[in-house]
């Protein structure tokens, strides 16, 4: 089975960071920061949970930074070449060595990274990290290199700008003029002046010794055989191989010996693409599953990289501009089909997303200044195509990044120099009863949308069929804000529909002869169930007729029907009107008896919203003991505010131990699980409340115990 890949970005530092001083240019010691060990299990399953596949875990290899650790054997760098006391991710001074913020034990950092590595592994999801080729920090120097390698520089002809064999460009004779910027540090102006001679040229592509303010100017740039100053214009000087493209595999196979699944390639465009050739083939011979993922923005050279050993590159000038304009309403929604027609030969390479480290939060006031008004991008982004799909930490929960920390300063983007807690990552995953009802529903949303990525071969495997060019402006329909397609895979076809505006859009749909005949469609009448809401609608498909959909404002539809049997998806009626707390804590409580005691689940339950009988068959009678151990344990469950979530399988893909056999004789084919976290799941249509916390309190009113069947009956409410 093909999997849609769904990266989960986390800038490590910030991660797990729960001091919440949040000071302005604050420090390590007041700020606080996060660590590869607070990255357990438990969080791992959340990101499982919410459909991720692949975690790039930002922000590892060790960068320039303001914070002392030469304690350590690690040498100081000057504050005015490092941007922010934290400093870039993106100016590092050992590409062997992994960052000291990151580990609890300074001396042990790389072990940490290693058990980090595993424990993702262990959680079913694969490993990114950063691979940073075009450029290092000013102070770049390797005291954890492999014995056997030469450290970048160490053979540099420094009397020569440019030579094929010099790691790095020089302004020969030139002290470099630090005149023409200011890193806005605090405490740069008693520090001692940053000085270096001869001036080594800046990293993005400035060829001479006075970077100013806006240029990358804690960094250097990389020779990777480029005379970009020739006098004849820019020469290459690629036979013999220069020494640069070595030394840049071998740090690439040393990353890769860690067990790493994959390399996040940043502004892979300023290296040359022979060098990625060069490199992408040696790595890929010795590890042949590795990715490689490009930040590559000039679309004309897409399809350069891509042959060059890339296997996917990010999609910002095309589809992530076009859906922040559509998202902002500075752009129909009918311009997504542009987009990825542009890009339809290499579709499968593209990586498509809303937020990364580089871009303002979606939820900013700089943005759409609501999280859930990304919902209908977020479908698109996910559904469209087959191809990956990445989300930032925190997005799911509507992160702000409204906070002005200090050298990021309040832009909208969360902060990549300095020391902080991010807020809603704080609560998401560390204390969730600070959660907002907003920051619950939208998790929700998130978590169904994404786990369909790969819970749906439709979607990671199926034809497309753009249905825009049929549906013009009408008062049925508004390309403006609304955006339709299909996926299909075999029998199972994806009708999807999302609405960009901030009303209810009441629509018809054309779907056009050429999808029948693209995905062979029979005409005949089918019933859907949406996938998000679990509403069920007949469809009349019809060779040029229209389908019926409301869509709610900032919103979307995935209806998902069987073109082979018209009931495949119909679910059961359920006229019960459950109390949703008290029937969510019957099912904590089904999985707790089934923990405690080997029993089954009850098959005798009263749910009611002032009190509830539920019975159980265990092999002995329950102690005071272990009855005040129920009782606490569910309130401990409660209070982990694990999420309650939905999904629809058919009766040949129910997970392993889950039992129908409570099911009626005439259930549909199509049954409907509840997960509450990774604690329990079974077939239920009934209601439930978001996450545990909801729930409120659990009391155990009493009990009986019938010695001659067994029969343990617990009486109880939830207070709220």
């Amino acid at each position: 089975m093909k999997t849609k890949i769904i990266i989960y970005q986390i800038f490590t530092r910030l991660f797990g960071n729960r001091k919440t001083t949040r000071k302005e240019w604050g420090t390590l010691a007041e700020n606080g920061v996060g660590k590869m060990n607070d990255i357990q299990s438990a969080q791992l399953r959340q990101m499982r949970r919410l459909g991720i596949t692949h975690v790039w875990y930002t922000g590892i290899i060790r960068h320039a930074t303001d914070t002392d650790y030469t304690q350590f054997g690690i040498p100081s760098q000057n504050p005015q070449v490092v941007k922010g006391i934290a400093g870039s991710p993106y100016a590092i001074v050992d590409y062997y060595d992994v960052d000291p913020d990151l580990a609890v034990s300074v001396p042990d950092r790389m072990s940490e990274f290693e058990a980090l590595v595993a424990r993702t592994h262990d959680a079913g999801l694969k490993v990114i990290i950063d691979f940073v080729p075009n450029h290092v920090a000013r102070q770049y120097h390797s005291i954890c290199k492999p014995a056997d390698i030469e450290d970048l520089g160490e053979s540099d002809d420094t009397g020569k700008h440019f030579d094929p064999q010099n790691n790095f460009y020089y302004c020969p004779g030139e002290t470099l003029d630090t005149s023409g910027f200011n890193s806005q540090h605090p405490t740069v102006g008693a520090q001692q002046q940053y000085f270096e001679r001869p001036a080594k040229c800046t990293g993005n592509d400035r060829f001479d010794s006075h970077p100013q303010q806006n240029d990358w100017y804690e960094t250097v740039k990389l020779n990777y055989g480029i005379d970009y100053t020739d006098a004849g214009g820019r020469s290459y000087h690629y036979d013999p191989t220069p020494n640069t493209w070595k030394k840049m595999t071998e740090i690439l196979l040393f990353w890769a010996g860690k067990g790493i699944d994959g390399f996040r390639c940043d502004m892979a465009e300023m290296v040359p693409h022979e060098f990625w050739e060069y490199a992408t083939n040696i790595v890929k011979q010795i590890y042949p599953n590795i990715i490689f993922i490009g930040e590559v923005y000039d679309t004309n050279q897409y399809k350069t990289y891509v042959a060059s050993g890339f296997d996917y590159l990010y999609d910002k000038v095309g589809m992530y501009d076009c859906l922040r304009a559509v998202t902002c309403h500075q752009r129909p929604a009918s311009s997504i089909t542009h987009e990825w027609q542009l890009t339809d030969d290499i579709g499968s390479h593209m990586l498509y997303f809303l937020e990364n480290h580089d871009e303002q939060r979606l939820a900013s006031d700089f943005f759409a200044g609501n999280g859930m008004k990304g919902i209908p991008a977020l479908i698109v982004a996910t559904m469209l195509k087959s191809n990956p799909m990445m989300v930032y930490a925190g997005q799911e929960f509507g992160e702000r990044a409204m906070d002005k920390e200090g050298f990021s300063g309040r832009d909208g983007r969360t902060t990549i120099f300095d020391y902080w807690t991010v807020e809603s990552l704080y609560h998401g995953y560390w204390n969730r009863g600070g959660m907002t009802p907003t920051e619950h529903r939208l998790e929700e949303k998130y978590a169904k949308i994404l786990s369909l990525a790969n819970k749906e071969k439709a979607i990671s495997e199926g034809q497309t069929f753009d249905l825009m060019y049929v549906n013009g402006s009408s008062e049925i329909f508004s390309p403006q804000t609304e955006y339709a397609f299909m996926r299909k895979y075999h029998n199972e076809v994806l009708f999807i529909v999302v609405n960009f505006a901030d009303s209810e859009a009441h629509s018809e749909v054309r779907i056009p002869v050429h999808a029948f005949d693209f995905l062979h469609l029979p005409e005949k009448q089918v019933e859907a169930i949406d996938l998000l809401s679990g509403e069920t609608q007949r469809f009349d498909l019809k060779k040029d007729g229209s389908l019926p959909v409301d869509v709610s404002a900032y919103s979307g539809r995935i209806y998902k029907f069987n073109i082979m049997n018209d009931n495949q998806y119909v679910l059961n009626t359920h006229n019960k009107d459950e109390f949703p707390p008290a029937h969510t804590a019957e099912h904590l409580l089904n999985q707790l008896m089934i923990r405690m005691f080997g029993c089954q689940r009850s098959n005798n339950a009263h749910i009611e919203r002032k009190k509830s009988k539920i019975s159980y068959i265990v092999d002995h009678k329950p102690s005071r003991k272990e009855e005040k151990m129920i009782e606490d344990e569910m309130n401990r469950l409660i209070q982990l505010d694990m999420p309650v979530t939905y999904e629809f399988v058919d009766r040949n893909h129910i997970p392993e131990g889950v039992s129908l056999s409570k099911l009626p004789d005439d259930a549909s084919e199509t049954i409907r699980l509840v997960r509450i976290g990774d604690y329990d799941v079974c077939p239920c249509l009934g209601k439930h409340v978001r996450s545990t916390s909801q729930i409120g309190r659990f009391v155990l009113l009493g009990t009986n115990w019938d010695e001659q069947t067994h029969n343990f009956r617990i009486r109880f409410k939830v207070i709220q």
